[in-house]
């Protein structure tokens, strides 16, 4: 039994640190769902100002998760902030929920869980200073060990959500249980993840806020994130058009949707372990762009689904293609800034506001001028586009 779990998953802070982010994904999945559903129908909402808000939040998350990772990586520690960041969570889940007013909703969607979103990237900078030493094999493991941790728990939790609050007349409650969650995260961090003396995993260098803002915006910085985010927007882009594909062209129902969505997160589980072993014998790099053209090859068949059975027979592909794009680049991205784990780590919340962002853009631009179904061709092509980008940039650096 002992050889089917590497030898780097019994550092006890890699350990803590799982079911830590473990605690941050339940959070996500059993509100992102219902979150449109208690802000607008519930609390009343415009279209409009939930659109801008949920940018605005975007952005205030990549702002913050600069500043605590530079913050962090000065102090030589993560779990001050860590505690700090999951303390916004305990307080912005908890204010929905027992003050459900657009006010309070507002607040707490733009300023108190943006900050709370930093703790994903010290998670991750916390187990790339535990990692510190360990081969850029066992890394990659590593990252991947974690990252699967967010995807379980979307494999149930969503749907579990949805069957608890079935006979509720408000979906409020998906709040409370966020906030026990991130209770929990709290506990972990603050009585079960070891102390760190906050000078061994010390920046060699300190530097200022605006500086740390410089270096994540440098051409050789900026250039590889803008890559990666046209790679991972295909994941938002399917995210998009997914639902309305089953329901429309493929001829399914909404049951469908939320049984191939857990089908897809448990294979998501299975490949990415499977990626992180492949990383031992194939470069970053190279795995990354295998992942980004078999996820644009599975796209590219979505768009000609007119059955049911079709779209339940590209899962596997699905599966395949989007358990790299969320776990490789999340490496990749640390290896930009590798001296600053912090700095580093919160490249990830960058890159998904870009690619974000960009999702949004094509998903404008394809809905336009052609169908859904032609609209995940148009984000096939956006992650050939970041693919062939990023191999121009890299095989030129080398």
């Amino acid at each position: 039994m002992n050889r089917l779990i590497p030898d780097v998953f019994r550092n006890r802070a890699i350990r803590v640190s799982m079911i830590a982010i473990f605690t941050f994904g339940f959070a996500g999945a059993t509100t992102t769902p219902y979150r449109s559903v208690v802000g607008i129908l519930e609390l009343g909402l415009s279209n409009e100002v939930y659109s801008a808000l949920i940018f605005a939040a975007a952005a205030v998350n990549v702002v913050v998760s600069i500043l605590f990772g530079n913050f962090a990586d000065r102090l030589g520690e993560y779990r001050t902030m860590m505690l700090v960041a999951a303390t916004f969570g305990i307080v912005g889940y908890g204010a929905v929920y027992f003050f459900p007013t657009e006010g309070i909703f507002v607040l707490s969607a733009l300023l108190l869980l943006p900050v709370y979103g930093s703790l994903n990237s010290l998670l991750f900078a916390n187990v790339r200073a535990a990692a510190r030493g360990m081969a850029p094999g066992e890394v990659a493991t590593v990252n991947s060990g974690v990252r699967a941790m967010i995807s379980l728990s979307w494999v149930l939790v969503p749907g579990l959500t949805g069957v608890l609050l079935s006979s509720s007349p408000s979906m409020l409650p998906a709040y409370l249980f966020a906030c026990l969650s991130c209770l929990l995260c709290v506990g972990l961090i603050g009585l079960l993840l070891p102390r760190q003396s906050g000078t061994d995993g010390a920046a060699t260098h300190h530097i200022s806020y605006l500086a740390a803002l410089g270096q994540v915006m440098s051409p050789r910085i900026i250039s590889r994130v803008m890559a990666v985010a046209l790679i991972s927007s295909t994941l938002h882009v399917n995210d998009a058009i997914f639902p309305l594909v089953v329901t429309g062209a493929a001829h399914g129902t909404v049951a469908d949707i939320g049984v191939l969505v857990g089908i897809v997160a448990l294979l998501e589980v299975v490949f990415i372990i499977v990626w992180s072993r492949m990383l031992r014998i194939v470069s970053q790099l190279a795995a990354l762009s295998l992942g980004a053209l078999i996820y644009a090859l599975y796209l590219a068949f979505l768009a000609f689904a007119d059955q049911p059975w079709h779209v339940y027979a590209l899962t596997i592909i699905s599966g395949i293609g989007a358990a790299s794009l969320i776990s490789i680049p999340i490496t990749y991205l640390q290896d930009l800034i590798a001296e600053r784990p912090g700095l580093g780590s919160a490249l990830i919340s960058v890159n998904i506001f870009l690619s974000a962002g960009l999702s949004a853009l094509l998903f404008a631009a394809g809905t336009a001028v052609t169908s859904y179904s032609g609209t995940a061709v148009v984000g096939a092509f956006s992650g050939l586009a970041g693919t062939a980008w990023l191999l121009f940039l890299d095989r030129r650096r080398r």
